[in-house]
């Protein structure tokens, strides 16, 4: 990274033993109980996801079954159901996606996001994402946030060990950029990507021990000893990562929700937020360069009762403000103004890319995306109140 680069801003997600929490969520008769999902021990099945309170008896994820029941002789075995948990995953990954375009899912369960042109404090921003993914989900989610993935992936290992005697950790942890040394220095040496349990030993005859000790080690012995490996050690016990996102560009679509604090049946209130989400949603649209066929609307009843409309557009579109014209319009068309709101939703579904517009309409949506980029850049580099349509000066001056 040069002296004049932009530091960036990366949040490493990663789902509370994913596997075990969507079962106790399915089975509440397993909340608290030693179990595991797994292969049965019979059939040399392994360990893919066990409960905090199997982990308390020294069960771990990737063991054999057949050891985990010796350890634990009361655990229940769980067959996966892979179909649910995917489907939980995808509503996860959804929800991400309404906080950057550049997300890396590394698993089912874990996912990185560069954020690094919003104005939030990346903490700030992570909490936020938590609490959307405990109350949409009702899954734990902890978070590592650093300049690079490396740290940030570090950061979320150190945070859930804190909280280690807690079922699920809900942990955050951010390494304040220029402490870098200071996190890495204490931690041990195997919690470096690529130092396996060979490489550790060599380090460990080495007198490597920690992370520190390995900053200290020249260069030029771990290149030695390790090969061209040895110079990427070095750089990671430095905190020195430049990998970017490996961005999955299948996205399938973009949504944004919002959960009231109370019951509402203020139309004005919705009229903004649904203004808020076109917005936010316009603007992943153009980000990731793709065009929306489908509006979708969700609406969540002081009942919970959850009802959705659709109306498929004459062509695809990125504009904010088609995006917000059909919301509304689909908003006034369902909502019967008895009934309060809990939760009001909006997604653009059946993306397309590089869609050619026809000529009649061609010039006047050209402009207004012209605009529209220039205002995405301005919120990009100041945050997004930089910029606010009229409409919403007007609401808020009338109040």
């Amino acid at each position: 990274m040069t002296k004049h680069s932009k530091i960036r801003k990366i949040i490493h997600m990663d789902l509370d033993a994913f596997f075990c929490a969507v079962e106790e969520l399915e089975q509440e008769n397993l909340k608290e109980k030693p179990f595991a999902v797994g292969g049965k021990p019979d059939e040399r099945g392994v360990v893919s996801s066990c409960s905090y309170a199997a982990r308390r008896f020294g069960v771990h994820s990737a063991m054999p079954m057949s050891q985990a029941l010796k350890l634990c002789p009361e655990l229940v075995i769980i067959s996966p159901r892979h179909a649910l948990y995917q489907k939980k995953s995808e509503q996860v990954m959804s929800i991400l996606q309404n906080y950057s375009a550049l997300i890396e899912q590394v698993s089912i369960d874990e996912a990185f996001l560069d954020v690094s042109d919003m104005s939030e404090d990346g903490d700030k921003i992570a909490q936020t994402i938590k609490n959307q993914i405990r109350s949409e989900t009702n899954l734990s989610a902890s978070f590592g946030i650093a300049q690079n993935k490396l740290l940030a992936k570090l950061a979320n290992d150190v945070g859930k060990k804190r909280y280690r005697e807690k079922n699920y950790p809900g942990s955050i942890l951010l390494v304040v950029n220029g402490r870098e040394a200071e996190f890495l220095a204490p931690l041990s040496v195997d919690m470096l990507w690529g130092v396996g349990k060979k490489t550790k030993l060599i380090l460990m005859e080495m007198g490597i021990k920690t992370i520190g000790d390995l900053t200290k080690t020249p260069l030029n012995l771990l290149i030695q000893k390790f090969g061209k490996n040895g110079a990427l050690l070095s750089q990671y016990a430095n905190g020195i990562d430049d990998r970017p996102l490996e961005v999955n560009q299948d996205l399938k679509s973009i949504s944004q929700e919002m959960t009231f604090s109370k019951d509402i049946m203020d139309r004005d209130v919705i009229r903004l937020e649904l203004m808020e989400m076109s917005e936010m949603i316009g603007h992943r649209l153009r980000a990731h360069k793709v065009f929306a066929s489908t509006i979708r609307l969700k609406i969540r009843y002081a009942d919970f009762s959850t009802y959705t409309r659709q109306v498929h557009l004459s062509h695809p579109v990125d504009q904010d403000t088609i995006i917000f014209d059909t919301g509304l319009k689909l908003f006034n068309e369902f909502w019967d103004q008895r009934s309060k709101i809990r939760l009001i939703g909006l997604s653009a579904t059946q993306l397309v890319e590089g869609f050619e517009q026809l000529s009649f309409w061609q010039n006047e949506a050209d402009r207004e995306r012209l605009l529209l980029n220039a205002v995405d850049k301005l919120k990009e580099k100041y945050g997004k109140n930089i910029v606010k349509k009229a409409t919403k000066l007007d609401h808020k001056k009338e109040k």
